[in-house]
């Protein structure tokens, strides 16, 4: 996906209340942005790093920038706007560019099932095969280059878990896609230390027959792509 206009860069000040921040743009002015984002984004964001904005001009908008990446003062990379994984994991897909997902010819978006009130992120239909249910999760923490998901416990992500186990004894597919945003990430965990329950879960999952895939995007201040694929690490319970 393409930024259009371009990205324009600022200077954080600080981030509060979840979903705000104060920026100093270019010209000196201060201003509050908006963030798409519920997470802890731990180490996305620290006070004088680099971070760009997109610009809206819908005046019932609040705020009229939101922040979309950050760039570290060592060079990296986070998309810390959570919606941007979805919307670049769907054109992955329109387009075939994700090998283990391409033999489908439809895709669609937030379609409601399971017993827990859910809604999976793409089903994918083909009439020579059983339905592909991908749930995807945007991977930002990094450490020593593995990235962990998730940031903060995730009782929600737990449940999508349960969901995609009890849809894969169905026949269907289960996939659980990691699309990782952080250009310093190699490979990608489940966050054991941070939600044991949620590592538990994914262990079961595994063991159940859902698959997981990794793939992590380039990152720009003109463009999103999904389009590298990375190594899933097990962190096994104990």
């Amino acid at each position: 996906m393409q930024f259009t206009p371009p990205l324009q860069s600022a200077t954080l000040i600080k981030r509060y209340k979840r979903f705000l921040a104060d920026v100093v743009l270019p010209d000196g002015r201060e201003v509050t942005v908006h963030i798409a984002n519920t997470g802890a984004m731990t180490n996305c964001g620290s006070p004088g790093d680099t971070v760009w904005l997109s610009y809206s001009g819908n005046s019932k908008r609040k705020y009229a920038y939101s922040w979309e990446l950050t760039q570290t003062q060592s060079g990296q990379l986070i998309c810390v706007n959570t919606q941007r994984a979805n919307q670049i994991v769907k054109q992955a897909l329109l387009e075939q560019r994700i090998p283990a997902l391409a033999q489908y010819s439809t895709v669609q978006a937030e379609v409601k099932y399971g017993d827990e009130n859910s809604r999976i992120d793409f089903l994918l239909r083909d009439e020579t095969q059983a339905d592909c249910y991908v749930e995807v999760k945007s991977v930002t923490l990094l450490d020593q280059e593995n990235g962990w998901f998730p940031d903060t416990k995730t009782p929600r992500g737990q449940k999508h878990l349960r969901e995609l186990m009890a849809i894969k004894q169905t026949g269907a597919r289960a996939v659980l896609l990691f699309a990782v945003m952080h250009s310093g990430i190699n490979s990608v965990s489940a966050a054991k230390q941070i939600d044991p329950i949620y590592n538990q879960l994914i262990n079961e999952a595994q063991q159940a027959g859902v698959e997981i895939l990794v793939y992590q995007a380039e990152l720009s201040a003109t463009e999103l792509c999904l389009n590298k694929k990375l190594d899933w690490i097990n962190n096994q319970q104990d």
